[in-house]
C-alpha cells in the first residue's frame, strides 16, 4: 500500500491541511428589488411630510449619499418636487474612536438653504447598533437646528444598542450579530445588490 505524500510545506506525519474555509454570501436584495423599495420609500417621504415640503435629505457616508439622491431623483420624477440633498459625517461625533482608531473623514456638504426650521431627512445603507445615526445626530445639531429629523434606511438589520428607530425602512432583514450586511451600490461598486455574508464555519 502506497503511503500519502505529504503536501509541500507540510510536516511528515501530519495530514494535509484542508482549505480554510470561506465566508459564504448570499443575496438578498437584486438590483431591481433595491428599485422597488427606493420608489416606495420616496412615496412614504413625500406623503408624511405633505408632499415634501421643507424637506432636506442628508446621506450618510458612504452609501447613504447615493441612496438619497436616488430618493431625490425619484421625488422629482414622481412629483415634480424638488429635495435638496447634502451629506453630513459623523465620524469626528462617534464615541468608537478609542476603539477602532481614527478613520478617515468623509464629506460633509449642506445645501445653500441649510437645515434651520427644516425637516431633514438622515439616510443610511444600514440600520445596526444605533451608533453611526447618533453620531450623525450630534454632527447635525453642529450645522443648524432643523425642526424635525427623521431617519430613513435601505436595511434595518436589528440587533439595536441605542434607543433609534428609523421612519422609513425599505427592507428589515433579521441577521445574526456573526453575520454581516453589504451593500453594493453602481455608484461605488459597478452593482446594485444588497448580501447577507456568513463567517466561515468552523472546523469539521
Amino acid at each position: 500500500m502506497s503511503k500519502a505524500v505529504p503536501a509541500a510545506g507540510e510536516p511528515p506525519g501530519r495530514s494535509p491541511r484542508r482549505p480554510e474555509a470561506e465566508a459564504v454570501s448570499r443575496t438578498v436584495l437584486t438590483a431591481d428589488d433595491i428599485s422597488r423599495i427606493l420608489t416606495r420609500m420616496t412615496h412614504q417621504i413625500l406623503e408624511k411630510t405633505s408632499g415634501g415640503d421643507d424637506v432636506v435629505l442628508l446621506g450618510i457616508p458612504t452609501r447613504g449619499v447615493p441612496i438619497a439622491h436616488r430618493l431625490a431623483e425619484r421625488a422629482r420624477a414622481f412629483e415634480n418636487v424638488e429635495l435638496p440633498v447634502g451629506s453630513v459625517d459623523p465620524t469626528m461625533f462617534r464615541d468608537d474612536l478609542r476603539i477602532r482608531g481614527v478613520r478617515p473623514l468623509e464629506v460633509t456638504a449642506i445645501p445653500p438653504s441649510g437645515v434651520d426650521g427644516k425637516v431633514v431627512v438622515l439616510v443610511d445603507d444600514v440600520l445596526y447598533s444605533g451608533r453611526t445615526v447618533r453620531a450623525a445626530l450630534d454632527a447635525l445639531s453642529d450645522l443648524g437646528r432643523p425642526r424635525g429629523v427623521q431617519l430613513a434606511v435601505l436595511v434595518d438589520r436589528g440587533h439595536r444598542e441605542l434607543p433609534i428607530r428609523a421612519d422609513y425602512v425599505g427592507k428589515n432583514m433579521p441577521t445574526s450579530r456573526r453575520e454581516s450586511v453589504a451593500v453594493r451600490l453602481t455608484e461605488f461598486d459597478g452593482v446594485d445588490r444588497v448580501m447577507i455574508i456568513a463567517p466561515p464555519a468552523g472546523p469539521a
